[in-house]
């Protein structure tokens, strides 16, 4: 039985990474930060540095669709976040989003595998 390594996950990532992941320059999320204080709340290493964890790129791929993809104001955004209905729909569509992109990663590797 060949040897089958485990998948690891990241407990942090630097905010260079969190930006490639939203195709977002760093300062962008500095500055969403700052204006969504009440929502955002990241960590520092001992060096200054932000370290997000899942549940704060969860949060920013949320503020990201609404700003980014639907078209939101900044104002636009935090008020459509007060509403607890609809932070529970970002929820349920972050929560989609993390499920479909395990499956297309469980597909790249079963493409690869068919394909060797």
């Amino acid at each position: 039985m060949p040897y089958k390594e485990k998948e690891t996950m990241k407990l942090f990532y630097s905010i260079g990474e969190v930006g490639e992941m939203f195709d977002v320059n760093p300062s962008l999320i500095r500055f969403w930060e700052k204006e969504f204080s009440a929502l955002l709340h990241f960590s520092k290493d001992t060096r200054g540095n932000r370290q997000f964890t899942e549940q704060d790129i969860s949060k920013l791929r949320i503020l990201h669709d609404l700003i980014k993809v639907q078209g939101f104001t900044l104002d636009g955004a935090k008020k459509h976040l007060k509403e607890k209905e609809n932070r529970k729909e970002a929820n349920d569509k972050d929560s989609l989003y993390k499920s479909l992109e395990k499956i297309k990663a469980e597909l790249i590797a079963l493409k690869k595998k068919v394909s060797s």
